[in-house]
């Protein structure tokens, strides 16, 4: 390689990608010969429902489909996004100003610190979470702060200390995510209003990843969306995907709803950067949203009941989890004191059943393993056994 060829100084303090890491160690197990079960990565396994696939097949045939995208996305998508909004959560937004189309809700979240990062500001994340978060602040030039989640607190923010986070780091903005990635936690309404109203009164605004809020087990305990909240659009981004509710990661269409400000900015961005979804996948994507409920309680049916084989295999080997009410995760407790790095990549070896290790998503994620309820339940069930054989149970 030539000598003259330097990377940027933020890729070489960029951390490894779990996932990356993690398939390292697959591919070194699978080279051996060894049945891997991966409970791992959270992309769904089954295929896009059949109907949105015929809606797919039909967009493609038409001619202006093969054209570029409006910036913001079709009026049909954003149009769509709206009802779903206001089907699902009694949210009103403008499909003309409020709601803008993305190549996946991790697009969106990366590109917003590029509206709203001047150097040096400050941002809060949480951890344990997804790591794109922190990762995505810096490469914009913004100083990500965590926000710690702990088990005793079922992994939503400690009001006092994020009070204290506020006051003393007077951040630009703050993350959320529920349903939580990766511990499936939930956050009630109450506690979502009390944190809304700390971040108005320090004057920060909300970006809210909603990913899962169509993954839930009772009906009567469906995820809430922060623009719920009264007078949440004043300060609220909120971010939703069709990745996991339909199948559909590999699709790569999501949008963002709320602030005008907020969303008329990321959009800003995003004209700079890229040209928006395939145009015939936000047409599928329609048909996909105006049918959520249908098609999204098969999927629900299908993870209640892996979410119980595995539950009950936990429960059987002694292993204490976070009660799971919503994603298709379960977060369990690395048994024998074990790091997690160590307990994963020793399962993979001894037993090729892959998990992902808590310290992935961060610090406070140490001292835990996230289960990706994304095989079949008879495969669920062996990766139990091996996990007993493995804990010599």
């Amino acid at each position: 390689m030539s000598d003259f060829i330097k990377v940027a100084k933020r890729i070489d303090e960029m951390p490894a990608y779990i996932f990356s890491e993690i398939n390292k160690i697959k591919e070194q197990a699978r080279a051996k010969g060894t049945d891997l079960i991966s409970l791992a990565i959270g992309d769904p396994d089954k295929a896009t429902p059949p109907a949105v696939v015929e809606k797919m097949r039909a967009a493609i045939e038409k001619q202006p489909n093969h054209q570029y995208s409006p910036y913001d996305g079709t009026k049909a998508f954003r149009e769509a996004a709206a009802r779903f909004m206001q089907r699902r959560f009694g949210v009103d937004v403008d499909p003309n100003s409020e709601v803008v189309a993305l190549v996946g809700s991790k697009e969106g979240i990366a590109h917003l610190p590029l509206a709203f990062c001047d150097p040096g500001d400050n941002i809060l994340y949480p951890t344990p979470g997804f790591p794109m978060y922190a990762t995505t602040i810096s490469m914009a030039g913004g100083n990500p702060i965590a926000i710690p989640l702990t088990f005793d607190k079922q992994f939503v923010p400690d009001l006092a200390h994020l009070k204290v986070q506020l006051e003393r780091h007077k951040p630009k903005y703050l993350i959320l995510n529920y349903p939580h990635n990766p511990t499936s936690a939930i956050i009630s309404r109450d506690t979502l209003e009390q944190i809304l109203g700390m971040a108005r009164e320090h004057r920060c605004f909300v970006a809210f990843d909603n990913a899962y809020s169509e993954i839930y087990f009772d009906e009567n305990k469906k995820p809430i969306s922060a623009l719920e909240i009264p007078g949440a659009k004043d300060l609220v981004i909120e971010f939703h995907t069709l990745s996991k509710t339909f199948n559909m990661t590999g699709w790569r269409i999501a949008f963002a709803v709320g602030n005008k400000t907020l969303v008329q900015a990321l959009l800003k961005v995003k004209t700079n950067i890229d040209s928006g979804p395939f145009p015939a996948t936000q047409e599928a994507a329609v048909f996909a949203l105006d049918n959520e409920d249908a098609i999204a309680s098969e999927g629900r049916q299908m993870y209640a009941a892996r979410r119980k084989v595995a539950l009950a295999g936990l429960d059987k080997l002694g292993i204490e989890y976070l009660p799971n009410h919503a994603t298709f995760y379960v977060w369990a407790s690395v048994p024998n004191g074990q790091s997690s790095m160590d307990f994963c990549k020793k399962l993979i070896e001894e037993q090729g059943v892959v998990c992902t290790p808590g310290v992935g998503f961060g610090p406070e994620g140490e001292g835990f393993f996230r289960l990706a309820l994304t095989v079949d339940v008879p495969r669920i069930e062996e990766a139990m056994k091996r996990l007993g054989k493995f804990l010599g149970r």
